[in-house]
């Protein structure tokens, strides 16, 4: 059994915004939210950027009651995925409950509510540690809170692989509903961003500056010098395309498939060799039954570092060609920073990509290293039949999707 998997809701919780129709026009703009980290203090670190959400409200969409058991990275995925559900006009009942399920990726998880717990149970002992953030420990609150509060009780699955967790999680969801295990799916990812971890990325030289130079996010630039940390949380609502024609749902465009690969890597950084990323993108296509000739818009998972960026040019430059020979490339961490879950985002944006005809352009790009079709300055107008996303995560795991239009 394949059936055809649609996406008909789009939610997200990013430094640029909530809405995900401002979200977009603000990237198309070329805005972005890259300013010196304001939530915790990195005067003592080499590296000092960040995008934060800010002035997020979690009380605006989440009723009070179920806000009080999360932790702020189950905040904004059940934001999200709240957000996504009421896009798509779903409503949730005994009808459809056992049907709709949610596949999350989460990369760090709740690394904070981690310390916070520890520090307290190896200090004070365990009859002081508040019991709410025993739950909140765990990869897969996020998810479980969110099929609490929206109320389905279908597939639940969290997905932890880095850099690659939310096109891991998305390619999950599809997979359910093209096998017929589920009529709808949540998919997406979240991650937030603390002290403890932007020090780690810092100490492990992933985040720009690595080389002493100026720091700043600039994806696939010839400056480029590691990446800016972000966070946020981004959401789709997948369905069967027979359950959303049913009910009039809007569609904003299919996935149409989805290719996976590994190889050997070094744990906190990428191969050198393009095998792994080609395969999952020759597969992609593929599933899809599209040549690479039929790619409209590739959005890419460069971040800044110097490895992900050379090997992800080349990888695209050997299955599609090199300049103007390949699809418009660009990539969104230069002004979302990389979340590591960037994902569900990024694939809320492939949607509106489809859906509006615009591809979004790669802030801090100027100077490209590598000879492909960027995107750079404002968003690019064009007829977009098909997009490739891209989640290549240290470690060597490489997940590619393909999203297309219904007509």
């Amino acid at each position: 059994m394949s059936r055809s998997v649609v996406i008909t809701g789009l939610g997200m919780v990013t430094p640029l915004g909530v809405d995900a129709n401002l979200v977009f026009d603000r990237l198309v703009k070329g805005e972005s939210a890259v300013t010196p980290a304001s939530s915790f203090d990195t005067g003592d670190l080499s590296s000092h950027l960040c995008a934060e959400i800010d002035g997020f409200e979690a009380k605006e969409i989440i009723p009070g009651r179920a806000i009080r058991k999360m932790d702020r990275l189950s905040r904004i995925a059940v934001a999200a995925a709240k957000l996504a559900m009421e896009d798509a006009g779903l409503v949730i009942d005994d009808d459809n409950k056992d049907r709709v399920g949610i596949s999350l990726g989460v990369a760090y998880g709740s690394v904070d509510v981690s310390v916070q717990f520890a520090t307290t149970l190896f200090t004070e002992g365990p009859s002081v540690v508040n019991p709410i953030l025993v739950p909140n420990t765990v990869m897969n609150a996020p998810a479980g809170h969110a099929s609490i509060v929206l109320g389905f009780r279908g597939v639940n699955c969290t997905a932890n692989h880095k850099e690659s967790s939310g096109e891991a999680a998305v390619a999950f969801a599809a997979s359910q509903i093209k096998k017929g295990r589920a009529d709808v799916m949540f998919a997406g990812g979240a991650d937030v961003m603390g002290r403890l971890i932007y020090e780690i990325l810092a100490n492990f030289r992933a985040l720009s500056p690595m080389d002493g130079n100026d720091e700043a996010a600039r994806p696939f630039d010839l400056r480029r010098n590691g990446a800016v940390a972000g966070e946020g949380a981004g959401v789709i609502c997948l369905e069967s395309e027979e359950s959303a024609r049913k009910r009039g749902a809007r569609i904003y465009g299919r996935i149409a498939g989805f290719g996976m690969s590994a190889a050997p890597a070094p744990l906190n950084d990428w191969p050198t060799s393009t095998q792994g990323p080609v395969m999952a993108l020759t597969r992609a296509l593929k599933s899809a039954g599209i040549a690479p000739k039929d790619v409209s818009y590739i959005s890419a998972s460069a971040n800044g570092h110097p490895a992900l960026d050379d090997l992800e040019a080349r990888a695209i430059a050997e299955v599609f060609g090199e300049g103007q020979n390949c699809p418009a490339v660009s990539s969104v961490k230069g002004a979302l920073g990389e979340s590591a879950s960037s994902g569900g985002v990024r694939a809320a944006l492939a949607a509106l990509t489809l859906a509006r005809g615009t591809a979004p352009p790669t802030a801090g790009l100027e100077t490209p290293a590598v000879s492909l079709d960027h995107v750079t300055g404002a968003g690019r107008t064009m007829d977009i039949r098909a997009v490739v996303q891209n989640g290549f995560s240290s470690g060597g795991t490489f997940v590619s999707l393909v999203y297309t239009n219904t007509d």
